[in-house]
């Protein structure tokens, strides 16, 4: 029996990247999955995530569309009973400071990675305290947790995340709702995959070196952690931010 056996999770952002990472391992250990994104996962990933749960569900819509997000977490409670698992991995960046970061690109980022995991949590969590029980795993950043140069928006959003976590940990807690974040560092993911570009290879080099395994992580390792929180082995453990990020928060070598 799988670790999951029975339980249903719903999870944003579950196209790709980590979310879909997240919508494999967690079917593999028994869950339904109710996959929610602005656009369809690739062919090859649906049929790789159907092999694993056949009952799998996705939705197409926008987190910051409110009416979207309570449709399908909706559906997802209809369909399978109950919603046990909250994954909110949708997100997005955008480089700029404060100085030259366009007013709707600041509202973009913030209201996808911030207010969408309120969204989402607003219409999961309801479904939760009916049943007395759930896991919230949000996913915010290394970047929530130290500042990066030029990324004004995006920190700002996943320092939000990680303040969230902990407000709905006290919130929900009594009510038998755990809520974790996990603070990923450089994750090879569709997002990051701009990093690959010749004209940003040293600035990705510098970075990957700073990750004391020398290297940047998958979105499998990611899912991993999410699978940890989720499940009963963390029954004790809410309002924290696990970071997996090979070692990029440990500290600064001082040599190469």
């Amino acid at each position: 029996m799988g670790r999951l056996e029975g339980q249903i999770a719903f999870i944003t952002g579950a196209a790709s990247g980590i979310g879909m990472a997240c919508a494999k391992r967690f079917a593999r250990e028994g869950a339904k999955i109710a996959g929610f994104d602005i656009a369809k996962p690739a062919d090859e990933l649906w049929q790789e995530l159907l092999a694993l749960d056949p009952e799998a569900h996705f939705s197409e819509g926008d987190v910051r569309d409110e009416a979207s997000v309570e449709a399908a977490a909706g559906a997802a409670a209809e369909r399978f009973g109950r919603i046990d698992i909250l994954v909110n991995s949708a997100g997005v960046s955008a480089a700029g400071t404060v100085g030259d970061l366009e007013v709707s690109e600041w509202d973009r980022v913030i209201d996808i990675n911030l207010k969408g995991t309120y969204i989402a949590s607003k219409h999961v969590v309801k479904h939760m305290l009916e049943q007395g029980s759930g896991s919230i795993v949000n996913l915010a950043s290394i970047e929530g947790l130290e500042a990066f140069p030029s990324q004004a928006a995006y920190n700002a959003s996943k320092g939000g995340v990680v303040l969230l976590t902990k407000n709905m940990a006290i919130d929900y807690g009594q009510f038998g709702i755990r809520v974790n974040c996990l603070c990923p560092g450089l994750i090879d993911t569709p997002m990051t995959a701009i990093l690959h570009m010749d004209e940003l290879k040293e600035m990705r080099d510098k970075f990957v070196r700073s990750h004391m395994l020398g290297r940047a992580g998958k979105p499998e390792e990611v899912a991993a952690a999410a699978l940890f929180l989720v499940s009963d082995d963390a029954s004790f453990v809410t309002g924290h931010s696990l970071v997996v990020d090979g070692g990029f928060t440990a500290g600064r070598r001082l040599t190469d």
